[in-house]
């Protein structure tokens, strides 16, 4: 059977990367739990390798903090880790959009478009996993338009930590980005102004690195 063949080792480890990353940006591992490589393989159905493969990435990417032979556990919510990994990611967002707008297509723009009325939709009715999902679509545009791969593995690395925060704020009766925001953003890129789409994206990621200066 030619269409039949072993499942990668790679892809059980990005597999089990993608559910624990998941659950800590949800809350469903709250910061300073311990977690266990035999418990979660048995919950995600997979065994202890790619999920130890698992907690190396995310200690590297600042989600999980380990102390050899004694525990590994979620990271606590850090005001400054946050803000430095959203001034980070707004800057990928800007070279995204300096060189992803003047290659936009009318296409581009709708799904942004689209994006921003789920979003918005998804913030009224208070759906924290909908809005922010809304969000990776419509800034994603851009990141992909750019072709720049560098700026897409710093923006896929850090945005995990930042989205804690903003769940975090949701729950508590905060707002996530403004739609108006995205409207400005949108039409920049629609009327092919660069440096507007620039000023606006930096807005958008200026006001996270304000929403870090107030402590979880």
């Amino acid at each position: 059977m030619e269409a039949i063949r072993p499942v990668r080792r790679t892809l059980l480890r990005d597999r089990a990367y993608e559910a624990i990353r998941d659950a800590i940006v949800a809350g469903e591992l709250a910061p300073g739990a311990v977690v266990r490589d035999a418990g979660l393989a048995e919950l995600l159905g997979l065994s202890r390798a790619p999920v130890r493969e698992a907690f190396s990435r995310l200690v590297d990417e600042g989600l999980l903090e380990s102390k050899p032979q004694s525990y590994t556990r979620v990271t606590p919510l850090v005001a400054a880790d946050v803000r430095d990994a959203a001034a980070v990611v707004g800057a990928m967002h800007e070279l995204a959009a300096r060189t992803a707008v003047p290659r936009l297509e009318a296409p581009h723009i709708e799904v942004m478009r689209e994006a921003n009325v789920r979003f918005a939709d998804a913030v009224r009715a208070g759906d924290v996993d909908a809005a922010l999902t809304a969000d990776d679509e419509l800034h994603d545009v851009l990141v992909r338009v750019s072709g720049n791969r560098a700026a897409a593995a710093t923006v896929a690395r850090y945005t995990p930590l930042i989205r804690r925060l903003e769940r975090r704020r949701f729950g508590e009766g905060g707002n996530c980005r403004s739609a108006g925001l995205h409207d400005e953003l949108i039409g920049a890129c629609a009327e092919r102004d660069v440096a507007a789409a620039v000023r606006v994206t930096a807005e958008i990621w200026g006001a996270l690195e304000d929403l870090a200066d107030v402590e979880p």
